[in-house]
């Protein structure tokens, strides 16, 4: 009898183990950008059995890809702690700040730099911001990065632009359905991001008019709960990023390659490797903290009427 208790004890001790040593699992999410590439690309080696993050995490580290479209639905999901991580615009990442009050999210890396800008019709007449009166130009989501730019740069410009009308109708539209409206002359004008600039260029004759290059176009976030229980994986994890960030930077061909395929997994829709090519020459990939586009991006926010005074920015930005 005391045996068969010694036995189980012994049982229940190794099982004690085995679940301390257990699988840890990062949620991270992107979207299917290529200024998104860092998480892109790493999705798609997760997806091969190469994790770049899992080689550089440990074996008991398991990498979650969750792919969104606009980015205040990503932040949503680090509100419900539905992610932990996530590659997103700078504009919903200071939305989310302000409305938690700096309290849920910081900003740990920067990803991408450019890449965005404003299209409009190939025989359209509109040269500034007064030239849009009247006028309508979509913009991915309420509330996202090219969303609140757009905003700022029509009001810069004299305009009256509210969240439902004014002067000039911003029109919140996914990046898919631009393409068919903008062919369709039933819109003026496209406020968005690579690869739908090339793609409005090369497939809808349009002609970039404003051209962000210097604009922080992607950054990562990361949740304030997930920064305090896990610092040394979110650490590793931002380490990783920036090795990801040097080698897509030095390999653009096997980079192109891999974002190809894995945004044909994501969206069932394949992309011709010359609109790759083209969006690629927008965008400066970078891990560094963009702080002065940021702080510009929080301007723009009270500009667009998505913030009502500019919060200070000093929790923002973390290295872990």
């Amino acid at each position: 009898m005391k045996m068969s208790i010694l036995r189980f004890s012994i049982l229940v001790a190794v099982c004690g183990l085995s679940s301390v040593s257990a699988e840890t699992k990062i949620r991270v999410g992107h979207f299917p950008n290529i200024t998104h590439a860092q998480g892109v690309i790493a999705h798609a080696l997760t997806r091969q059995g190469k994790g770049w993050f899992e080689q550089r995490l440990g074996p008991d580290t398991k990498i979650e890809w969750l792919v969104y479209n606009p980015g205040p639905s990503a932040m949503e999901a680090i509100f419900a702690n539905s992610i932990d991580l996530t590659y997103v615009g700078p504009g919903p990442a200071l939305n989310a700040y302000t409305k938690s009050n700096g309290e849920e999210v910081r900003l740990i890396a920067g990803a991408a730099n450019g890449g965005s800008g404003l299209i409009v019709q190939p025989d359209s007449n509109l040269k500034s911001p007064a030239d849009f009166r009247g006028k309508k130009i979509a913009t991915p989501q309420l509330g996202n990065t090219q969303d609140i730019s757009c905003r700022a740069w029509l009001t810069e410009g004299g305009l009256k632009i509210t969240q439902l009308g004014g002067d000039a109708q911003v029109l919140p539209t996914q990046n898919p359905d631009q393409l068919g409206l903008f062919k369709a002359k039933r819109i003026d004008a496209v406020w968005t991001v690579e690869p739908w600039l090339s793609r409005l260029e090369q497939e809808a004759s349009g002609k970039a008019l404003v051209e962000e290059k210097e604009a922080a176009t992607t950054v990562l976030i990361s949740s304030v709960k997930f920064l305090n229980h896990q610092r040394d994986l979110a650490k590793k994890f931002a380490q990783a990023h920036a090795e990801l960030t040097d080698w897509i930077a030095k390999n653009p061909d096997e980079a192109q390659r891999l974002i190809k395929a894995e945004l044909l997994e994501e969206t069932k829709s394949d992309m011709a490797p010359q609109i790759i090519a083209a969006a690629w020459k927008r965008i400066v990939f970078t891990s560094e903290t963009p702080r002065a586009s940021v702080e510009k991006f929080m301007q723009n926010s009270v500009k667009a009427g998505f913030i009502k005074t500019a919060a200070d920015l000093s929790k923002l930005f973390e290295q872990p």
